[in-house]
Formats: C-alpha cells, sequence, structure tokens
C-alpha cells in the first residue's frame, strides 16, 4: 500500500531539486491511480512539470486517471501538437469525456487536429447525452464478418492486438452494413476447430442496450448478466460500441456519490460534482444554498408553529427543552426510511409497485421502534423531573413522532417518483422540514391538552 504522505513529499523534493531523471523513476515505478492521487496534492505548476516527464504512451494512460479539472487544466497547459498526439493515444471513450469538459471552441480545436476518421467517431461519442449509454461507450470495436472461419478470426484479432489499442473482451460479429448478428468469446476461439465458420459458433440471442438508454440501465445490465461488455446498437440495429465493466464500475460510483450528495441537499444538477469540492467557492455556494433556502421555510413554519402555542409555552417552559429530542430522533429515523427507499428505488430491490406493502412494513417497523423509545424517554424523563404526566406526554411524543416520520420517510420518496422527480433530490430537504413542523405540531397538542394535568 502506497505511503501517500511520504511520497507526496518526496516528489515535492525532487521537482524542487529538479531532477528530472529521478523524477522520471519515480513516475515509472507507480501505477497511474497513484501518480492521479499524487497529483491533487500537487501545485498546477508542479503537476504540469511532472506530467512532462512522461513519455506520450504514459501520459495518455495517466489522464485516463486523472479528474476532469486536472485533466483541463494540463490539456490548456500543454502545446496542442503535444496535446493532441496525447488524446490520440487514448480510447475514444476517454478521449470523448475529456474533450466534453473543455470549451467548446478547445475542443474543436484537438478534434480538428485527430485523423477525420477517429474525430467523426469522437464527435459522435458527443452527440450523446453524457449519461446515456452511447455518452459512455467505446466506439472503437472489434467486429468479424459471420463468413470467416476461427482461424481466420484468430489470425485478424492477432494483427489488431499489435496494431490498434482496443478492448479485447468478446468479438462482435456484424454484416456489412454493421448490423449486429451475434458475439464470440474467446474461450469458443480457441476450443473450436480452426476451420468452423463464425456463423456456426456466434451466440445469437445476445444482451444488448440501445445509445438511449441510461448510462445505469447499461451498468445493470453488466451487473445482471455477469458479462464483461454489453454491445450498444442504434434505432437501426447497427452495433455502434460496447459498455465495459469498468465503465459501469465508474457510473455506480458516480450515481452512488450523486444520490448521497442529492439526499443531502446539495444540487449536482446545477453543478458538477467536482466542482463542490475543488470548485471555486461560488459553486460550492450554489450547489448548496437552494434547498438551504426551502429548509428556511420549512423551518419558519416550524417556528410558526411554536408561535401558536406560545400560551402552553408560557404555561409551562420546562416543555421547550425537550423539543430538540423530539426533532432529532424524528429527523433521524425519517432519513434512515427515505435512505433504504431511494436506494432500494435506485437498485431497482424497490418498486413504484412495491410502494403500499413498503409503507406497511415500514410503519410497523417505526411503530415498534417509536413504542420502545417511547417507553425509555418516558421513564427518564419520569426519573429526571419526578413527574409521571410529563414522562408519558414526552414519551408519547417521541413514539408518535418516531412512527409519523417513518411513515413520511417511506412515503415521499414514492410519492416524487410518480411525478418523475429524482426522490433523490427532494428527500432530504422535505423529511427535515416536514418531520420538525408536524413533529411539532404532535407534542405541542399533546402538551396542551395534558396541561391541566401537567401544571
Amino acid at each position: 500500500m502506497l505511503n501517500l504522505e511520504n511520497t507526496i513529499e518526496r516528489f515535492k523534493d525532487l521537482l524542487t531539486q529538479n531532477d528530472e531523471q529521478l523524477l522520471k523513476e519515480e513516475l515509472n515505478n507507480l501505477h497511474y491511480a497513484d501518480i492521479a492521487e499524487i497529483f491533487e496534492a500537487l501545485t498546477e505548476e508542479e503537476r504540469l512539470k511532472s506530467f512532462n516527464v512522461l513519455p506520450e504512451d504514459d501520459a495518455a494512460e495517466l489522464l485516463e486517471f486523472l479528474s476532469p479539472q486536472i485533466q483541463v487544466e494540463i490539456l490548456s497547459d500543454l502545446d496542442e501538437e503535444k496535446a493532441s498526439r496525447i488524446i490520440l493515444k487514448m480510447p475514444h471513450d476517454s478521449v470523448a469525456d475529456v474533450l466534453g469538459d473543455l470549451d467548446d471552441s478547445d475542443s474543436e480545436n484537438y478534434l480538428n487536429k485527430l485523423p477525420e476518421r477517429i474525430s467523426n467517431q469522437i464527435r459522435e461519442l458527443l452527440s450523446y447525452p453524457e449519461d446515456s449509454a452511447g455518452g459512455i461507450m467505446n466506439s472503437d470495436v472489434i467486429t468479424v464478418d459471420k463468413d470467416m472461419t476461427v482461424d481466420e478470426v484468430v489470425s485478424f484479432l492477432r494483427i489488431k492486438a499489435e496494431t490498434d489499442k482496443v478492448e479485447l473482451l468478446y468479438v462482435y460479429v456484424t454484416d456489412k452494413s454493421g448490423h449486429l448478428l451475434g458475439v464470440l468469446s474467446l474461450r469458443s476461439l480457441f476450443t473450436t476447430p480452426p476451420y468452423v465458420k463464425v456463423e456456426d459458433i456466434m451466440i445469437k440471442d445476445l444482451v444488448k442496450v440501445h445509445v438511449d438508454d441510461d448510462q445505469e440501465i447499461a451498468a445493470e445490465t453488466l451487473s445482471k448478466y455477469g458479462i464483461l461488455a454489453v454491445p450498444v446498437v442504434d434505432h437501426y440495429g447497427k452495433l455502434k460500441g460496447i459498455v465495459t465493466w469498468d465503465d459501469a464500475q465508474d457510473v455506480v460510483e458516480e450515481e452512488t456519490t450523486e444520490e448521497i450528495l442529492q439526499s443531502s441537499g446539495i444540487a449536482t444538477d446545477v453543478v458538477d460534482e467536482d466542482e463542490i469540492l475543488q470548485g471555486p467557492l461560488l459553486m460550492a455556494v450554489r450547489a448548496r444554498t437552494p434547498w438551504l433556502l426551502i429548509t428556511l421555510v420549512g423551518e419558519f413554519i416550524a417556528v410558526t408553529v411554536a408561535k401558536y402555542y406560545h400560551i402552553t409555552l408560557e404555561a409551562l417552559p420546562l416543555i421547550a427543552i425537550f423539543m430538540p429530542l423530539l426533532a432529532g430522533l424524528g429527523g433521524n429515523i425519517g432519513t434512515q426510511s427515505i435512505t433504504l427507499m431511494v436506494r432500494g428505488l435506485s437498485t431497482g430491490q424497490v418498486t413504484l409497485s412495491d410502494a403500499l406493502k413498503q409503507i406497511w412494513r415500514e410503519m410497523r417497523v417505526g411503530i415498534l421502534i417509536g413504542a420502545a423509545f417511547g417507553i425509555l424517554v418516558m421513564f427518564i424523563t419520569w426519573g429526571w423531573q419526578h413527574n409521571i404526566t410529563l414522562g408519558i406526554v414526552v414519551g408519547s411524543a417521541m413514539a408518535l413522532n418516531m412512527s409519523l416520520a417513518t411513515v413520511i420517510g417511506t412515503v415521499t420518496p414514492f410519492m416524487l417518483k410518480r411525478i418523475n422527480i429524482d426522490p433523490a433530490i427532494a428527500s432530504g430537504p422535505v423529511i427535515a422540514t416536514t418531520i420538525d413542523v408536524l413533529g411539532l405540531a404532535v407534542y405541542f397538542s399533546l402538551v396542551t391538552f395534558s396541561l391541566k394535568w401537567l401544571i
């Protein structure tokens, strides 16, 4: 395991000493993923100096591991000719990702410097939505004709492996117009007599996705069928590219991160998630402010509820000290329910048709947990304040609040999903404000009803 802190210090020392040879040796001893992690801790000048030490093949490999901000930064600082040569050595889908983060004018400059065939393929990738199967696929795919023999295919693959940098996971069979007919596994090629035709051993009933399908569908398809790559076809059944297992891994990580941020009220649809942590401060403010404003409005409603019961508060100020306790536990159990439902809807483990079943299940869970905590709070309050009535009121409010919060946390994602709003976007802020308002209303109603026995 790399000792990152020590390695960064060593890098900085070598950069200060201007010892390019030792720096190059240090870089050669590290994996690209480790170098990318080190680059995060270096200054822009140090990154560029380190990057320029690398041979262009290694520079192209490293570029794939760097964050979009650092990719753009390095390409902007490099000589255009050198940058174009490095880009040319990268897989087409990675090139599309990098160029997609550049300004349109800069992206167009690099595209114009690439060979026309490659440039056209990358332009096509850039034309698809970023979060679609077409947007994440690699268009550089090995295809063979159905009339070829196994021996011809093996010879062809040997030549392709020596001359091109392509994913060699499966071999796809197409007709002369590019329509997808079937797929060959490498195992079948090496276990079949050389004279057998491709048509006789190819799998015709194969799994595929459409260029317009959401990237999550492609990732779920790879996971569901346990395959290393899934072909992507257009409206006419023509093979346009493949989505590989590592693409799917990136999608899952990206979607999970997005869900976590959105459930916390951070607007990833307004600002790219990478900009939130590493971009300008105003970007981070812009991403976090919208739902905070909505929460502010909701909390003012909660304040209004408390004001409505000001006579009760004046009669028994002691009840105010239990408000954070009720809001905190209610919010926590509500967040648990909403997290389970949002994640379940995202992975397909829960569907809209399961709504009533899940609501009924979570309601029972909320009642059981609420009852347990309500009884616990009742005895603690009774022993602390020596007032059994107060204990019963606070304990009952706790039980009701937690049960209600669980139901709200379960129902909210289904409601948002039903009206085509991403549950992760609004669930966090909605649950926080709603539970606070209803929780206070329940608590003050119980206290007001029991006031004559409390004083």
